[in-house]
């Protein structure tokens, strides 16, 4: 027998057994999670005392840095003996390893307690290289305790922004050095084949890439109008770089499967879109400090004042003074503004851990419309096309609280808080001397 319930499907014979083996699943992917966290550390801590042995070696002997090369050589090869590896490999773990115990202890102790993981770890040791080391403390705690709470891939940019804020050559300057880099290569490869590498500012590279996909997503979603009938069974990849080469060969998109008779089809008229948040004083050209492409990475001043110059609208984002979350954008009484609220409170899909943008997700009615729920902005969160999937056709269950704080409960009962992203940089405001009421209506 099976029953049909609001967010899901429910088998009333056979859910009960599937909760029980799933729940039997998570506890035993928590306490292997445990045990390789503890296996990861302790290799490491291993491999710091073989290079500190080294060290004590060398030091007892005259010597030059070829001598002190020699024994940890020698020290990699007896160890990658064991571990069935190159000793060049092991030699660079080795350092990597000292590094981070003898440099990142605050951080190696948050990822053998079990509060950060292996990618953690990894974003913080790579941020780390502009912090001077006089500042390496304040920064490792703060990163840390940035990490706690949230995925690698959703914290990087967070964590970059704040590595560049403690640097000594602003991300700017770096940013217009490397810049002058920029270039065009083709590397061969098997069989006919070949890359081509483009080096770019990273906003450009985005919005090629955005506009590519944009342009392969119509072609794909012709097709399925069609019903699948046709020859072209292309993936996405495919289409990309099929209508990348068609730009560059003919400067437009010639080859335009969407089009109809004699009308033009619809990717000539795509554009590239990137979000960007930029401090109001880089905007003024009082800061040069970097902005945040939707959290993926960090943006030079240049680039982020020369984008707003250009921008036909500017948002401005008021943050809750206590806990820095969104509390509103300019002119939201529209269905227009309701949506420009929304993006600019979740940043990408609110699901825990997923990182896709907000303009490439949908707005979805926490309890669903079908079922009353209003469309407000205190019942509306984005969520991508997987995880919306996921809400409508299976156990999972989403609760909103205010201030944009999802609860996500799992088939196990298991409960994952997703708080509303804080911007990394934003305008702030004054709280007033007598809050108004709470409006947002009770759960």
């Amino acid at each position: 027998m099976t029953e049909f319930a609001p967010g899901g499907v429910i088998d009333t014979e056979g859910g009960g057994r599937f909760v029980t083996a799933l729940a039997g699943l998570v506890d035993d992917t928590v306490a292997v999670a445990r045990a390789v966290t503890a296996a990861q550390v302790a290799e490491v801590r291993v491999l710091a005392r073989a290079g500190q042995l080294a060290d004590r070696e060398a030091s007892g002997q005259r010597g030059s840095v070829r001598q002190h090369d020699m024994v940890l050589r020698s020290i990699a090869a007896e160890l990658g003996g064991v571990l069935r590896s190159t000793d060049r490999t092991v030699q660079q773990r080795i350092g990597e390893a000292r590094e981070l115990v003898e440099e990142f202890p605050t951080t190696l102790d948050a990822w053998e307690s079990g509060r950060i993981t292996r990618g953690h770890v990894r974003i913080i040791v790579d941020a780390d290289r502009v912090v001077p080391a006089e500042r390496r403390a304040g920064f490792e705690a703060e990163a840390v305790r940035m990490c706690v709470s949230d995925t690698p891939n959703r914290v990087r940019a967070a964590v970059e922004i704040l590595a560049e804020r403690s640097a000594e050559r602003s991300f700017t300057e770096r940013h217009r050095e490397a810049a002058a880099c920029r270039r065009v290569r083709v590397v061969p490869a098997a069989d006919g084949m070949s890359d081509l590498v483009a080096t770019l500012p990273t906003v450009v590279a985005e919005g090629v890439m955005d506009r590519l996909t944009q342009q392969a997503m119509v072609i794909v979603d012709a097709r399925a109008d069609d019903d699948g009938r046709g020859d072209d069974v292309r993936t996405t990849d495919q289409v990309r770089a099929d209508v990348l080469s068609d730009l560059l060969l003919t400067g437009a998109p010639a080859l335009d499967p969407t089009a109809r008779a004699d009308g033009p089809g619809a990717l000539g008229a795509i554009r590239a879109q990137v979000q960007v948040i930029v401090p109001a004083l880089t905007l003024l050209d009082a800061d040069d400090g970097p902005a945040d492409l939707v959290g993926r990475t960090p943006v030079d001043a240049d680039t982020a004042r020369a984008l707003a110059a250009k921008a036909p609208t500017l948002t401005r984002i008021l943050t809750d003074p206590v806990d820095g979350t969104v509390i509103a954008v300019d002119r939201y009484r529209t269905a227009q503004s309701q949506r420009r609220f929304l993006r600019a409170r979740d940043q990408h899909c609110r699901f825990p851990g997923c990182r896709r943008a907000a303009i490439r997700c949908e707005i979805d009615h926490t309890v669903d419309h079908a079922q009353g729920g209003p469309t407000a902005l205190w019942n509306l969160a984005h969520l991508c096309q997987r995880h919306h999937s996921m809400k409508q056709f299976t156990a999972w269950r989403v609760r909103q609280h205010p201030g944009g704080i999802l609860e996500w409960t799992s088939p196990t009962g298991r409960v994952y808080r997703e708080d509303a992203p804080v911007p990394l940089v934003a305008f702030t405001v004054d709280p007033p001397p007598h809050p108004p009421a709470e409006s947002v209506p009770p759960f």
